[in-house]
């Protein structure tokens, strides 16, 4: 797409004749879509396979941006009716890289290949987002116990906690989407370290014009080429949007990990789909491999961000050298990230089950219910209640009777578990 959109500024620019501007957007058009059926062939797929330089190097890219260069031009010579090599009619450097440097191209690709590769992590963020809160609404009655620091807390239902992790998902879907925007300013035409040396005064303006033609993205131009050309804010920025959703979903398997965990004798309020034996060794024993999954890609992720983190610190004065592996760490967890939450989605959280009468029960019986008599009796009755029901394992109800602090048909009234998954003190203070 940069090359394409160079090679356009170059042909208005009057330094690229007509025949070597159509070669070289043509070659550029059988890369971008090798299955165009339109271009009659499939040199794209061949031209793909002659990509051969590692993402990881040294020089800032210079390898990536040569390949390309003389990739793009031997297809044109072939176009021009040339053999491959004949440099003379259409030259890498003096045609097809007229007006750039590796060092304003390659970001700009890069920038581009990110803004491409998010749309199907933003369809899984937004897929992965519905499918909680469509077990929101199935869990909506199902009343259980909440917990803080893995004790008991206060009452809440399963619908509100699935709901809770459907919005921590979904706000980062607008978040995803600004972080990209930023990839859409562009260096193009800065060359080596910004000043534009060696490329016409008009390029920068024009080439960032087309390249909004041939991407469809608004494209602008930098207000300050120097600074673009050697910080990659962008990148950190995109990169620690992309380590947010990491931690959160891996958060949200943590849940669901201890929420399932039994089946007899841990929380075992939930039940997560079986996808594979458990152990060698155990019979019957079901693991909850795919919250496992997720959280291992998260952590891949994470780990990115930080090798990101290092790369942008290891810039130097006018350039950063480190951007392919920067480059290389966001592709990778794009990648890791879509394919994980894509996992997650089907392969657990549209199956996941709940067990409702086992969750009443841990409500009924928990210490955590005597917080909704709070604006009835006072924190210091509450907490002597509690610790009569701990000390003696019986129902906190049956305390608050026994000490009579309330009679037994206002604590069962008070200590519906239904009553208490929202605010209670306005309605308390009325009765």
């Amino acid at each position: 797409m940069v090359k394409k959109a160079c090679a356009q500024a170059n042909y208005k620019l009057g330094l690229l004749d007509m025949a070597k501007k159509e070669a070289i957007c043509r070659a550029c058009q059988e890369l971008i879509d090798p299955f165009d059926t339109e271009l009659g062939d499939n040199k794209g797929t061949e031209m793909r396979e002659n990509f051969l330089v590692d993402m990881i190097q040294g020089g800032a890219g210079t390898s990536t941006n040569m390949n390309a260069n003389e990739v793009i031009a031997n297809r044109a010579l072939e176009l021009l009716g040339k053999e491959r090599g004949q440099y003379e009619f259409c030259s890498p450097n003096d045609d097809v890289n007229k007006g750039q440097s590796t060092n304003d191209s390659y970001p700009t690709s890069a920038k581009l290949a990110c803004i491409l590769m998010h749309s199907e992590l933003l369809t899984a963020i937004k897929n992965l987002s519905k499918a909680f809160f469509d077990k929101a609404r199935e869990f909506s009655d199902v009343v259980k116990m909440g917990r803080t620091q893995l004790q008991d807390a206060v009452p809440m239902t399963l619908g509100q906690e699935f709901q809770a992790y459907g919005n921590s998902v979904a706000s980062d879907i607008e978040a995803l989407s600004n972080a990209t925007n930023r990839f859409c300013t562009s260096n193009l035409g800065g060359t080596a370290i910004g000043t534009g040396i060696a490329a016409d005064p008009h390029f920068s303006q024009i080439a960032v014009q087309e390249l909004r033609t041939v991407t469809g993205f608004p494209m602008v131009l930098a207000d300050d080429l120097i600074e673009a050309s050697s910080s990659v804010g962008d990148m950190i920025y995109f990169s620690g949007m992309l380590r947010r959703i990491a931690a959160k979903v891996s958060k949200i398997c943590n849940d669901l990990r201890l929420l399932s965990s039994g089946p007899r004798c841990g929380l075992a309020e939930i039940n997560l789909p079986p996808k594979a034996p458990g152990s060698s060794i155990m019979p019957g024993k079901v693991n909850p491999v795919i919250p496992e999954v997720m959280n291992m890609c998260a952590f891949e992720a994470i780990g990115n961000d930080v090798t990101v983190a290092f790369g942008a610190e290891a810039g130097q004065l006018e350039l950063n050298v480190m951007e392919p592996v920067i480059i290389y760490k966001l592709f990778s967890t794009l990648r890791v990230l879509g394919r994980g939450i894509n996992t997650l989605r089907s392969h657990c959280i549209e199956g996941i089950t709940a067990n409702k009468e086992h969750c009443k029960d841990m409500v009924y019986n928990s210490v955590g219910v005597v917080t909704a008599l709070l604006p009835h009796i006072g924190y210091k009755k509450c907490t002597e209640a509690a610790a009569m029901a701990v000390k003696d394992k019986r129902p906190v109800a049956d305390i608050i009777v026994e000490l009579g602090f309330l009679k037994r048909e206002e604590v069962e009234q008070l200590l519906q578990p239904e009553s208490m998954c929202g605010p209670t003190a306005k309605k308390s203070r009325t009765q």
